[in-house]
């Protein structure tokens, strides 16, 4: 199996995030491998991307060309254009629309859903968990799947950005893969995100996320 990851070139001070995703990747790769001979290739969004039969895609971007013919093409199309996915979810599930820098991971098997603990973001770094009150926690569970539903989602892991209006959830955007908030879930949760994505990819079974009782929470 030949994995292509495709990234985005980034200026230098946004580089070694990327670089800690790519790793948490490449060493899911490692801890769950699917083939006895496996190799990885990383591709920059901005150059010719060429596949072949035996590859599988890996974006952590959402910038892939329209003309790229893959399984996640749709819902990355869908993901990208974020005033378009906002417009939707206003109309179609009646929620409102919130910027915040906050994050609930959804890991989507083929089962179902599994939802991990939220993520938020305090002087330029990510922390999980956050701790939500049972109402904003189930409020959110609520947009997750009927979004993932209306979507026709793929398994993949996803992160639904929200944050608060008149004291209620708000849809922000969601990533089709676990995007740099996602370094928060490392060392934390287990399977970290990375590893439940590529899980997700290979339809390999996830039973359950958790993190240790003696981790902070904010």
């Amino acid at each position: 199996m030949h994995v292509l990851l495709i990234i985005d070139p980034l200026p230098a001070d946004q580089d070694d995030l990327q670089a800690q995703s790519i790793s948490a990747i490449e060493q899911a790769i490692e801890q769950f491998p699917v083939s006895t001979e496996s190799s990885v290739s990383i591709v920059c969004s901005d150059q010719p991307i060429a596949l072949q039969p035996a590859d599988l895609l890996c974006p952590l971007t959402l910038n892939l060309p329209d003309s790229l013919d893959w399984k996640g093409q749709a819902i990355y199309k869908v993901c990208r254009d974020v005033e378009g996915l906002r417009d939707r979810v206003q109309q179609a599930l009646l929620v409102p629309i919130a910027t915040g820098e906050f994050w609930l991971p959804i890991v989507l098997t083929a089962k179902g859903a599994l939802y991990a603990e939220a993520i938020c973001r305090e002087n330029s770094r990510y922390y999980q968990p956050l701790h939500l009150p049972d109402l904003h926690r189930q409020a959110l569970y609520r947009l997750a799947h009927r979004l993932l539903q209306e979507l026709n989602a793929p398994p993949s892991v996803y992160l639904l950005q929200f944050g608060w209006t008149d004291g209620q959830i708000g849809f922000d955007r969601l990533y089709p893969f676990p995007a740099e908030a996602a370094i928060a879930s490392l060392k934390v949760q287990t399977p970290d995100l990375f590893a439940c994505h590529w899980q997700c990819l290979t339809s390999q079974p996830i039973f359950d996320v958790y993190i240790p009782g003696n981790v902070v929470w904010r």
